[in-house]
This record gives structure tokens, C-alpha cells and sequence, in this order.
């Protein structure tokens, strides 16, 4: 009786905390990122200077906060050491194989030169096993599972979008699945302690919530894309191990190139819709945005004439029932010399049960950085005899 009273106020508590931490980091992280761009634009006034970096400061300290509710009953002795990514990853391959059973077809994509991590070896092959686990859940007739590694830096910019996480260089693993994926209600509640979408008995719902204490505590980072009826991508970022040469990214605003040409942004997340127009115009675009292919489409087809956009910059996975392969295909009708980028949380290896972009297609993998979107619109345009 004790312990069933204990697990019903650790699930309370668990459900209240979740929630509250989800809805905070999400206002958070446009306060945040709102009051990071007013500050680097306020250097000459000194007193506007100090009430954004007041605010910016006030930000982080609630971020702080929220990731202490979400840190919650996920507390453990970790023992981190510098390790080899794809060599775990190797060892693990036949336990992973007996466990997911031979409907489940793995495909692993290990990265060149990959960076060693700073994390508890143990506890990694733990929550990468729970992450396997849940994607063979999901795909309850079979299908692929992707495991994808690589080199990855996290930009300010980012950060300043996702408060959990600090900028800096990390070691990416991507598990990816062609399961069913995730409503946007029950991906907002992924992580939540005690919440599951399976059967009673067949799931304490506590998977992801390790994953996710287990990357907090790693101060790494962990974010999810899904789309109802197209699978899921999980990505686990780690933190590099020091001792290594370290390779230098270019920072300076003034070193990125601009342009004045006008983009079309279709994407069906609002704040990110909203944060890249910012990043766009930014660098001198002029921006017009649709919030998902359909929208596009229409707004697209209206105008009856060529040359109106110099850009399609659009998400590859979105609902509505036109995706960002098929937008391409419809657009490239009406505007034949149209160049198209791609974005998507999925990596590109992944990406293949979504459809395969065709080989020379432009793809810019999230998260990216300001350097990495202002260079990749410049090639685009660039290699269509756009620029």
C-alpha cells in the first residue's frame, strides 16, 4: 500500500512537472532568444543594453528552473569517460539484433572521424537500448531502423532556442524508425515521467524520460522529430571529450554571406516557422511563409507568373497531406528554374522511407547553425544560376 501511494504521487508529481517545464521552456525559449538578438543589437545604448541582458539573464534563470522540475526523480551516480561512439555502438550490434527480432531491419551509419564523448558508457548503452526498444514498438509490422552518427556543433543561436542546452561541439547519434510517429499532443508529452501511449502493463512510460534525465544530467542534449504515420528521430547529443585538437567554427556575423533575394519558408512548426523568418531577414532576404505544402501550393499557384520568388525553402516532412518532396514536384511545374532547399529534422539517411530526395538536392539538416543557413541558401541559389 505505501509503495502503490508512493508511485501515484511520483506519477502526480511527474505529470504536473512535466507538463508546467514543457509549456515554460517553450515561452522561454523565444524570451530567451528574443532578448539575446535585442542585446547584440543594443551595444551603443547602454541602459536598453542592460534591461535585455536583465532579461535575457531573468530567462535563463527560469530555464534553470524548469530543468530542475524535469531533472525530477532521475537522479544517478554517472561515471563519464571519454568514449568511442562507434565502437559501443559495434559491441551493441548483436544485442540490439536479438532484441529487436528479425522483423526489424538496422542499418547503422557511423561518422568519419568521429569525436570521442564525455559520458557513462553503461548508462549510453542503456538509453540507447530503451530508445531501440521504443522504435520497435512502433513499428509492430516491421520496418527499418536507422542509427546514425556524427560530429555536430551546436550554435548560440540554438541554445538560445532549446535553454536546456549550451552551444559547443557534441558527438550526434540518430535513431531513426519507419513506425508509426507521434500526434503533436503526445510528442509534447514524450517526455513526461509515467506517460505512455501503450497498453496497461506494457510500458512504465519512464523510457524517454530516462533518456532525457540520463542527457540532462550528461549536460548533453536530446530532441525528438516525429510525424503521425512517417516515423520518428531521436537525437542524442553528447558532449565532446576534451584532450583532442579542436577544430575552430566560424562565429562572426560579418563573415556571413547575405543576400537580397525574396524566399518562400514553408514550415508547419510555428516558433521555428517564426525564428528562421527572423535568421532570414537577418541577413537581408525578404521572407514570405506558408505554415504548411498545401498553404504553399496555393499561395504559389495564385500568383500565375515567374520570377515572383527566387527561393523555395521548405521543411521535407510535414502534415497536411502535401509534403516538401511533393510541394518541390508541383512547384517545379510552375516555376521550372525555382531552386528548392530542403530542411528536416530526420537525417538524410533516414529520410529515405520519406521518399529520397534526388541526388544534387539541397538538404539542410536541423538543427543548423546561422552560418550553416546562410551558406547553404548561397550555394542554392548559386548552383540554379540564381546568384
Amino acid at each position: 500500500e505505501a509503495q502503490l501511494r508512493q508511485s501515484q504521487r511520483l506519477d502526480a508529481i511527474g505529470q504536473l512537472t512535466g507538463g508546467v517545464a514543457h509549456d515554460f521552456n517553450n515561452l522561454l525559449t523565444v524570451i530567451l532568444g528574443n532578448a539575446e538578438t535585442l542585446a547584440d543589437k543594443l551595444h551603443g545604448n547602454e541602459k536598453l543594453h542592460a534591461l535585455a541582458d536583465m532579461t535575457r539573464m531573468a530567462a535563463e534563470r527560469g530555464a534553470a528552473l524548469t530543468n530542475r522540475l524535469l531533472a525530477f526523480a532521475r537522479r544517478q551516480a554517472l561515471d563519464p569517460k571519454a568514449t568511442n561512439v562507434n565502437k559501443l555502438l559495434s559491441e551493441m550490434d548483436p544485442l540490439l539484433r536479438r532484441t529487436l527480432g528479425e522483423h526489424i531491419e538496422i542499418e547503422t551509419v557511423r561518422g568519419g572521424g568521429l569525436w570521442n564523448a564525455l559520458i557513462d558508457a553503461p548508462q549510453l548503452e542503456s538509453a540507447l537500448l530503451n530508445l531501440c526498444i521504443n522504435a520497435r514498438d512502433a513499428m509492430v509490422k516491421g520496418g527499418r531502423l536507422t542509427i546514425e552518427t556524427g560530429n555536430v556543433h551546436l550554435d548560440g543561436d540554438y541554445a538560445s532556442q532549446h535553454s536546456e542546452v549550451g552551444s559547443g561541439q557534441y558527438v550526434m547519434i540518430a535513431v531513426s524508425d519507419t513506425g508509426t510517429g507521434m500526434t503533436s499532443d503526445i510528442l509534447a508529452r514524450a517526455f513526461d515521467p509515467f506517460f505512455t501511449t501503450k497498453d496497461v502493463g506494457k510500458g512504465s512510460g519512464l523510457g524517454l524520460s530516462m533518456v532525457y534525465g540520463f542527457a540532462k544530467q550528461s549536460r548533453g542534449h536530446v530532441k525528438i522529430y516525429s510525424e503521425f504515420g512517417h516515423g520518428t528521430t531521436v537525437k542524442l547529443y553528447l558532449p565532446r571529450a576534451p584532450g583532442d585538437h579542436e577544430e575552430s567554427f566560424p562565429t562572426s556575423s560579418s563573415e556571413l554571406p547575405r543576400g537580397q533575394e525574396r524566399i518562400f519558408l514553408v514550415e508547419d512548426d510555428e516558433l521555428v516557422r517564426m525564428h528562421v523568418t527572423r535568421q532570414l531577414e537577418s541577413l537581408g532576404y525578404h521572407v514570405t511563409s506558408a505554415h504548411n505544402g498545401a498553404e504553399a501550393l496555393e499561395a504559389l499557384e495564385a500568383l500565375k507568373r515567374n520570377g515572383d520568388y527566387d527561393l523555395l525553402f521548405t521543411d521535407v516532412v510535414m502534415p497536411g497531406g502535401v509534403n516538401g518532396r511533393q510541394l518541390a514536384v508541383a512547384v517545379a511545374e510552375l516555376y521550372p528554374n525555382l531552386p528548392v532547399l530542403f530542411t528536416s529534422g530526420y537525417t538524410e539517411n533516414a529520410i529515405v522511407h520519406h521518399g529520397r530526395l534526388d541526388p544534387g538536392v539541397h538538404l539542410l539538416n536541423k538543427p543548423y547553425r546561422l552560418q550553416d543557413l546562410a551558406a547553404k541558401i548561397r550555394l542554392a541559389l548559386a548552383q540554379n544560376g540564381k546568384s
